[in-house]
């Protein structure tokens, strides 16, 4: 496989996650854990057709123990806050908090050994940030505390997937065929805390279970597959930051499909944490390359 069409098939990825905050507003009112478990099972049969196709079953023998706990942890975290910030805050506020994961892997990345910010990380930071703020105080126009649950756990969301990511440069490669144990683990530690905590709610009709469907074979499926083949095969940093176009895009398609109003507010927020995490790749781009 190419250079060129690895990174391709890597920005599939950063398309299916820009879908992520539609079918999750979409699924409702499915609880996340059983959420998690549904489409995270879905994920994971994706991957044992993979393993099937590809004949790679004895290669996940050989990765270690920690490396699936690790993958595992990550997808569970990011999805479960993830489904519970969508159902706690307005879509595409919570949405674009979630989405500030870009950012910090750029900020956390420039610490690291051999690593080191630019005054543009710490300018992409700050505007990335005050996107964030200007959505959780509504433009100015007043505070609302019943959200601020929502959009604190979107902001767990983002420090979750962004040390996630940073952390996997250090457990080196594993086939891509491990994603199938990530996805399903994960589904198997959703299921029984669902159990627990949650009420059992199936979705709604057709478009209920569509929408549930869908997340699990695009936004928390095929995307990890098809992530895992860009971040090793292919231009990671054009794959960097093409991520970035994930807040943007996503609140482009809620706004399309009629969830979010087109605000002021909500413009200023997504120009703010895009145009900031945009600013960071520059900086990493100059930095000399090692």
């Amino acid at each position: 496989m190419s250079r060129a069409r690895a990174t391709s098939i890597g920005f599939l990825a950063v398309l299916l996650w820009a879908l992520l905050a539609l079918f999750t507003v979409g699924s409702a009112p499915v609880p996340p854990l059983q959420l998690n478990a549904i489409c995270f099972a879905i994920g994971g049969a994706i991957g044992l057709l993979w393993v099937a196709a590809t004949g790679e079953a004895r290669m996940l023998m050989r990765v270690p123990l920690r490396v699936y706990a690790f993958g595992t942890a990550g997808l569970f975290g990011y999805h479960a806050l993830y489904f519970s910030a969508l159902r706690l805050a307005p879509a595409a506020e919570a949405g674009l908090i979630a989405y500030l994961w870009p950012l910090l892997i750029v900020l956390f990345s420039g610490l690291l050994p051999g690593e080191r910010l630019r005054a543009g990380h710490v300018i992409g930071a700050l505007a990335g940030f005050a996107g964030a703020a200007l959505i959780v105080a509504r433009g100015a126009v007043g505070f609302d505390g019943t959200a601020l649950p929502g959009y604190g756990l979107a902001l767990l969301c983002a420090l979750t997937w962004s040390s996630y990511s940073v952390l996997s440069r250090r457990l080196g490669a594993i086939p891509t065929a491990s994603v199938a144990v990530f996805c399903l683990a994960t589904a198997a530690m959703s299921l029984p805390l669902h159990l627990a905590l949650e009420e059992t709610v199936w979705p709604i009709g057709t478009a209920g279970w569509f929408n549930v469907l869908a997340l699990g074979l695009g936004p928390v499926g095929l995307a990890f597959y098809v992530w895992d083949i860009g971040v090793k095969r292919g231009d990671i940093q054009m794959l960097g930051v093409a991520s970035y176009a994930a807040p943007l895009l996503s609140t482009l398609a809620l706004v399309a499909a009629g969830i979010a109003t087109p605000t002021p507010t909500l413009a200023a927020a997504a120009v703010l944490i895009t145009g900031g995490a945009a600013l960071a790749a520059r900086a990493s781009a100059r930095l000399p390359q090692t």
